[in-house]
This record gives C-alpha cells, sequence and structure tokens, in this order.
C-alpha cells in the first residue's frame, strides 16, 4: 500500500525512522568504511522496516530545454519522498548541503536528510535536514 505524505508532522515520523535507520548501521558498523557499503547496509535496514528504498536513483540533467547526457544520481530515495545523501566523510561542509537542495529542487522532493556516518554520533556531528518548500496546513 503506497503511504501519503503530505504534512510536517508524517514527514517527520518518516525521517525519524530513517535517523534511526542510519544510527542502527552507525552502531553496527562503526565509522571508517566507504560509503557504498554504507548505503547497502543502510538500504537494507530500510527494507526491514518495511520502507520503500530505490538506490543510485537517475536523475536527468536538463539544461535549456535539452536533456543532456550525463545524469545526478541520488544516493537513497525513501517511499518516494525523502532524498538521502550518504558521506563517509571527515566532516560536512556546505557544499555537501548545496548538493543535497539541490538534488531536492531537481528531483521535486520535499525533504532530505544528508548523513555522514564517518563520526563518532551520527546524531550530534553527522546529520542534516533540509525542507524544499513549504508542507500542507
Amino acid at each position: 500500500m503506497k503511504r501519503i505524505f503530505e504534512t510536517e508532522a508524517e514527514f517527520k515520523s518518516l525521517t525519524e525512522e530513517i535517523i534511526a535507520s542510519a544510527i542502527d548501521v552507525h552502531k553496527e558498523l562503526g565509522p571508517g568504511l566507504l560509503e557504498s557499503v554504507y548505503e547497502y547496509c543502510f538500504a537494507a535496514e530500510l527494507k526491514r522496516r518495511d520502507l520503500y528504498v530505490q538506490q543510485q536513483m537517475r536523475l536527468p540533467i536538463v539544461y535549456k530545454g535539452e536533456t543532456l547526457e550525463k545524469e545526478f544520481v541520488i544516493d537513497v530515495l525513501v517511499e518516494n519522498v525523502v532524498v538521502v545523501e550518504l558521506k563517509a566523510v571527515e566532516h560536512l561542509t556546505s557544499l555537501h548541503e548545496v548538493q543535497l537542495v539541490t538534488y531536492l529542487k531537481l528531483a521535486n522532493k520535499k525533504v532530505g536528510l544528508l548523513i555522514n556516518f564517518n563520526v563518532t554520533n551520527i546524531a550530534q556531528h553527522g546529520l542534516k535536514r533540509r525542507i524544499n518548500g513549504r508542507f500542507k496546513q
């Protein structure tokens, strides 16, 4: 059954489940691995929680009305509504945040999470949440 997400409360509940999944993966694996390892384990954890997951989702680049051969790639899309960009870097930068916001706009999605697994505590140092537009009241 396809779930509908429109209100801020509905998105909040979903993002909390996504964050809990990331924390579980991090507790199991710890920091220091490749981003691709975290991605596959994270996707598996999300699926265990009965969430619909798409990995390496491709977005075409459209420039001045022309679709180009190059594509953007979103790491993980959850329930077709939350863009999740994963990192395994020393620290998140403003460039990582801009990348997430750009993907939100290009994919026309409302909520995005940027998660860095190469930290000691994801909740404190490895997580950014961004919103594209407004929620329905």
